[in-house]
């Protein structure tokens, strides 16, 4: 894996505990693997590399990208370079893609909470602006929703 891809995966590893969502790296479906799959969501994301800008590759790619709409699949495609400079609006563009971030909103931090901290009732991870009001959204971690998404 590239360094942006290890970056993805160690992201895309916290859906587990934030959205209860599994993803799978190097996930085969069909005569296909998707770099990183969340099943149950119909979600693929793929990460390109400069060989896929190749024309051949291109082609391969489009023919493949069918192939996982007719099967009612969503693909996203990031390439190397997009995670590098953009990481963190690729991973908004994932969680909107899931319907689990409002646009503009800002994600909280990964860090989990120290042990000890808060309760499901007063803990809290992140504050974002909507408007001129500032809204601090509860952590996932403790049932509440991150980035003022609508949980699944």
């Amino acid at each position: 894996m590239t360094d942006g891809e290890r970056r993805l995966w160690a992201e895309l590893r916290q859906f587990r505990h934030w959205y209860g969502l599994h993803v799978r790296r190097q996930a085969p479906v069909g005569n296909y693997v998707a770099d990183f799959l969340i099943h149950e969501r119909k979600l693929v994301i793929e990460v390109d590399g400069e060989y896929h800008f190749e024309p051949e590759r291109q082609e391969r790619d489009r023919r493949r990208d069918e192939w996982f709409l007719d099967q009612g699949y969503r693909v996203l495609r990031f390439n190397t370079g997009e995670l590098s400079e953009a990481f963190d609006g690729c991973v908004e563009e994932i969680l909107s893609a899931l319907g689990l971030m409002k646009p503009g909103a800002v994600p909280p931090p990964l860090t989990p909470p120290h042990k000890g901290e808060g309760n499901s009732e007063t803990s809290t991870r992140a504050s974002h602006k909507e408007g001129s009001q500032t809204v601090t959204t509860p952590s996932p971690l403790w049932g509440g929703v991150r980035g003022g998404g609508a949980a699944p």
